[in-house]
């Protein structure tokens, strides 16, 4: 055994030593693209060649090896952006030292801070994840030009500031960190920017009206110093203050509410602390969290019929802050295409439709051509029972099969970018309508009834299929955001659904 073990080792460096011989020479050729963009003015960073070579390399890699291999082509370009900077002498402080920014936080885990800065500003942009004990270190090491901090270290990350702008200091905190030309380190509140870029989205004018801010951390300084200067009646309310989660609803009379804590984030998604229907007067709600893309405090909104909104467009706004400070202004105007980008990539496609209706079919057809991630929700079933479909309606009939569908639903559709393809009766239960919707963009599949199998599927077989079609009509409508004929061949169909999302293939 240890022969062969050394013999495919030994084969395995002879391969890593081409790697790093064409790695070279493509780094060589980097380093003439270089010069040609300098030459003519333009810059390093071209998003749209970056998003065509990453498809390329998912298409080539096939779907075994696309999303392994789509990290380490991440790696090659960053790399390779950062030595034409530096060939240029473009990536520079004041200091002379290579731009280095980031995010500073404790627990970090997947982060969209890279993928917005890297359309928005000509930098290095990192992830620092620092425990408590290691934040003297890095701030004592002055080789970064520019950080974000996110939690817990937004107020900590303040007596580390030589500088702090006026703004910043009346919050309480900071979220954006630079070395600036001075020498000394500035810190600033760019959640400010983002917090009233988010009020304005929503079209709302809080002036004269009682707003209730969920939560006291961080986020709700900046919402509270946002509010305030609009001229809102602000309220806070937090789990030991004198306004807290057992009066709240003594404010029943809040035409704002503001969640400004972690609650219903991904993975605690569905989780809410105000129950919206005991707020007659509520007009808009704003909700921090941006995954899911629907909290269930928006959802709750969306049946009331209030104006909602989630915190992505806050997370871009304040990273388009936060790069003109990193950069002295020297940023590109892509707010909105970020934002577009960003949410089209984080929603899930879900299927929904008739049983046979080709859910599976298109959702793995769907997935290969976008590069995501497939789950059928028929076959994660069968996984978890260990036993099939039909055999489980034998055991338990069609209520325990929809309990553990529910299950699956909680579990799968918390996921993001990916393409799910639901049971044909997922929609027959209300309790599901919201796990479909909450980080999804849901596409009926319609398919002529005389052409849907019924083989091996328990509820079809023998069934009137224009009735069940009848009672289900009306629920694939509610639950859906845009219906695709699938009556033709799989490509149109793909087609459609791609066209009618906006979907793109994974960046």
């Amino acid at each position: 055994m240890n022969d062969e073990l050394n013999a495919l080792r030994r084969e395995i460096d002879g391969i890593d030593a081409e790697l790093v011989a064409l790695l070279k020479r493509r780094m060589a050729t980097a380093a003439e693209i270089a010069a040609l963009k300098g030459a003519n003015g333009l810059t390093v960073l071209d998003s749209e060649r970056e998003r065509a070579l990453l498809a390329r390399i998912r298409e080539l890699a096939g779907a075994e090896f696309s999303g392994g291999f789509e990290s380490i082509y991440r790696a090659i370009l960053a790399a390779s952006r950062a030595y034409q900077n530096t060939l240029l002498g473009r990536e520079y402080d004041r200091g002379g030292k290579t731009m280095i920014c980031g995010l500073l936080g404790e627990k970090l885990g997947h982060s969209y801070s890279p993928q917005i800065h890297a359309e928005l500003g000509d930098y290095e942009y990192r992830l620092f994840e620092r425990a408590p004990d290691e934040l003297d270190a890095f701030f004592a090491d002055k080789s970064w030009t520019g950080v974000n901090v996110t939690i817990p270290y937004k107020r900590a990350a303040m007596k580390y500031c030589d500088v702090i702008s006026e703004r910043a200091m009346r919050i309480g905190c900071v979220n954006t960190v630079v070395r600036e030309a001075d020498g000394l380190v500035h810190g600033y509140n760019t959640d400010y920017d983002g917090f009233l870029g988010l009020v304005n989205r929503a079209g709302y004018v809080p002036g004269g009206k009682k707003a209730l801010i969920l939560g006291s951390g961080g986020a709700s300084l900046t919402a509270q110093c946002v509010l305030s200067e609009l001229g809102a009646d602000v309220i806070v309310v937090s789990r030991s203050g004198a306004n807290n989660y057992e009066n709240v609803y003594s404010h029943e009379d809040a035409a704002l509410i503001v969640n400004a804590t972690p609650v219903g984030m991904y993975p605690r998604n569905g989780e809410r602390l105000v129950d919206l229907s005991r707020f007659p007067k509520l007009e808009c709600v704003l909700d921090v969290v941006y995954n899911p893309a629907r909290t269930q405090l928006l959802l709750d909104a969306e049946k009331l019929g209030v104006t909602a909104m989630s915190g992505l467009a806050m997370l871009v706004i304040q990273a388009a802050a936060a790069a003109e400070r990193f950069t002295g202004g020297k940023t590109k105007n892509r707010v909105e295409a970020v934002l577009a980008d960003i949410g089209r990539g984080m929603q899930n496609i879900l299927l929904v439709g008739m049983p046979g209706s080709g859910k599976t079919t298109i959702g793995t057809a769907l997935a290969a051509r976008l590069g995501r991630r497939f789950f059928d929700m028929d076959d994660e079933l069968v996984k978890a029972e260990g036993i099939s479909i039909p055999k489980i309606f034998k055991r338990g009939g069609e209520e325990e099969f929809r309990a553990i569908e529910h299950r699956l639903l909680e579990r799968f559709t918390k996921e993001s970018g990916a393409v799910i393809a639901s049971g044909g009766g997922a929609v027959t239960r209300k309790e599901n309508y919201d796990l479909l919707r909450q980080n999804s963009c849901v596409i009926w599949l319609q398919r002529d009834i005389a052409k849907l199998p019924t083989r091996g599927r328990p509820l079809s077989a023998g069934a009137d299929l224009n009735e069940m079609y009848r009672m289900r009509r009306p629920m694939y409508q509610a639950v859906s955001d845009y219906a695709a004929d699938n009556n033709g061949t799989i490509e149109e169909t793909v087609e459609s659904v791609i066209k009618a999302t906006g979907a793109r293939a994974n960046q």
